[in-house]
């Protein structure tokens, strides 16, 4: 009577098959061929694709919008000047005219010392003026470029890239042509 109590006690765990045909005493039953166990199904993730040069170029994560001016002048083409100097980069954007739309520089975006005049300053500048000639209505413009910086390219680009167009590019650097007595020569 033992027994049948204690044969009766093992089988409250899970045990495998063969196990508690070896506690019953009979013969384990053939293994059968190994089948996959059917899992609940995963839900399948959509496939995005890798974002393009152009698109990380485009869209910055923490880009300023372009909001609507409060009195906006609506003005559809215009120019803007780009003075690359070898300490900073200034650009303006005018109407036709020349009366004043936007204006930026190295020091307004907060670039201090020698930061003011590298490439990617030259590029936040272009793009802070941009956002506000965008703001009062731009869409086209023509550029002039001026100075020796190291800003002219990549202010260009940077304007491109923020959403105007582009009708032409001009470069208006000063040459002299032996016109008055250069400064003096520097002294390193």
């Amino acid at each position: 009577m033992a027994e049948e109590t204690k044969k009766k006690a093992a089988p409250k765990k899970e045990a495998k098959p063969e196990a508690a045909a070896k506690v019953a005493g009979e013969k384990p039953a053939k293994k059968a061929p190994a089948v996959p166990v059917e899992t609940a199904p995963v839900a399948e993730t959509p496939v995005v694709a890798a974002p393009t040069a152009a698109e990380l170029l485009g869209e910055d994560a923490n880009a300023k919008k372009v909001i609507k001016a409060k009195h906006a002048k609506n003005i559809v083409a215009g120019v803007a000047n780009i003075l690359a100097t070898f300490n900073n980069t200034q650009v303006t954007i005018t109407d036709a005219q020349g009366n004043l739309i936007g204006w930026s520089s190295a020091g307004r975006v907060g670039f201090k010392g020698s930061r003011k005049s590298t490439a990617y300053a030259a590029q936040q500048v272009a793009q802070d003026a941009a956002r506000q000639a965008m703001a009062h209505g731009m869409k086209e413009v023509e550029i002039r470029v001026k100075g020796p910086g190291s800003g002219r390219e990549s202010a260009i680009r940077a304007i491109q890239a923020i959403g105007l167009e582009i009708s032409s590019i001009k470069d208006v650097t000063p040459i002299p042509h032996n016109g008055c007595r250069p400064r003096k020569k520097r002294r390193v």
